[in-house]
C-alpha cells in the first residue's frame, strides 16, 4: 500500500453491513409465499464495496462507519487482511449490527430491506480523532446528512479533497436545503441517473452539466449504457462492457467507484478512469470480485 508524502488516499464513510441475499423465481403476493432457491450471506454495504474495489487498485483507504456488536469477527478480518484502515470502524454497544435482507429474483431484479443499525439517525456530534486528516480524499457516502456536512467543512478547512456520494438516500434521507449547503464542499458528485436528477433539481438547474457551476466533476452511472463523467471543458461517455455471467448487481456501483479511484490516482485521463471503474463493476456483476 502506498502513501504520499506520509499521507494516505481515500477514506470512505458510508454502511458496512451484513447482506443476507434470497434467491426466488418471483416475489409473492400479500397473504402468500414463494420458496427461497438458494440463500447466503456477505460482507456488503457502500463503504465495503468501494474500500475493497480501491484497496485491489492498490490505493491506501480507511472507512468511517458504525457497526453492531453482532457484527462478525470474520468480516472485521476480512477488510484487515485486504489492507482497509478501520480506525474509523466503530462498534456501538447495544445495537444491531447493519444489516441487509436482499431478494434476488430469477430475472436479476432485486428488492433490499435494511436495518440500520447504529447508522440510522444522527452520528455523533465529535469529529474523528486526528488520525482521518492523513487522508487526501474523503468520500461521503450513504449515512448522516448533517455529520457529512460538517465532516465537509472540516476536510476544506484541512485542504482535503470531498467526494459526494449520497447514493439511494438522496431519494429519502437528504434535504434540498442540506444538499445544497454541502455540494460546494465537494470536488466530485457521484451519482446514477435517478440520484443525479434529484441532484439536478434540487440545485437548480435542468441537466448534469448545471451541476459544474457548484461542483468541477460529476460521474454518474449508468447500468447497461455505460458511465458518463462531465466536467467543465465537456464531457466523456465510456460504455460498459457485456457480462459473461450475472452474479449479482448488489454493489456494482460502488465497485465502481473504487475502480474509478484506481486509475484517478494514478493519474490517468479521465476516459480511462471511467473505463476503469466500469472494469470493476463487471468484476462485481461476474463475480471475479
Amino acid at each position: 500500500m502506498r502513501r504520499v508524502g506520509g499521507q494516505r488516499d481515500l477514506l470512505i464513510a458510508g454502511h458496512v453491513v451484513v447482506d443476507h441475499f434470497l434467491r426466488i423465481a418471483v416475489v409473492p403476493h400479500a397473504d402468500r409465499t414463494a420458496p427461497v432457491l438458494s440463500e447466503r450471506t456477505e460482507l456488503g454495504g457502500t463503504a465495503t464495496h468501494l474500500a475493497r474495489a480501491a484497496a485491489r487498485h492498490g490505493l491506501t483507504v480507511g472507512v468511517l462507519s458504525r457497526v453492531g456488536e453482532g457484527f462478525p469477527a470474520r468480516f472485521h478480518g476480512l477488510l484487515a487482511s485486504e489492507g482497509v484502515d478501520l480506525r474509523g470502524l466503530i462498534t456501538v454497544a447495544g445495537a444491531p449490527t447493519p444489516a441487509c435482507t436482499i431478494l434476488e429474483q430469477s430475472d436479476g431484479t432485486t428488492r433490499t430491506l435494511i436495518q440500520q443499525g447504529p447508522m440510522a439517525g444522527r452520528s455523533p456530534r465529535a469529529m474523528p480523532g486526528s488520525w482521518w486528516r492523513s487522508y487526501r480524499w474523503v468520500h461521503l457516502g450513504t449515512g448522516d446528512p448533517d455529520y457529512y456536512l460538517r465532516l465537509a467543512r472540516a476536510a476544506r478547512r484541512a485542504r482535503q479533497h470531498v467526494a459526494l456520494d449520497p447514493a439511494q438516500e438522496i431519494l429519502y434521507r437528504w434535504s434540498r436545503s442540506t444538499f445544497r449547503e454541502i455540494l460546494p464542499y465537494a470536488d466530485v458528485l457521484f451519482g446514477n441517473r435517478a440520484e443525479i436528477a434529484r441532484a439536478t433539481g434540487w440545485a437548480g438547474g435542468g441537466r448534469p452539466a448545471d451541476l459544474l457551476e457548484h461542483v468541477p466533476l460529476v460521474v454518474r452511472t449508468e447500468g447497461e449504457r455505460g458511465a458518463t463523467a462531465f466536467y467543465r471543458g465537456g464531457q466523456v461517455h465510456v460504455e460498459s462492457l457485456r457480462p459473461r455471467r450475472r452474479t449479482t448487481l448488489v454493489g456494482a456501483g460502488d465497485s465502481f467507484r473504487g475502480g474509478f479511484y484506481g486509475a484517478w490516482f494514478a493519474g490517468e485521463p479521465l476516459a480511462r478512469c471511467v473505463d476503469s471503474g466500469n472494469r470493476e463493476a463487471l468484476a462485481r456483476i461476474e463475480g471475479s470480485a
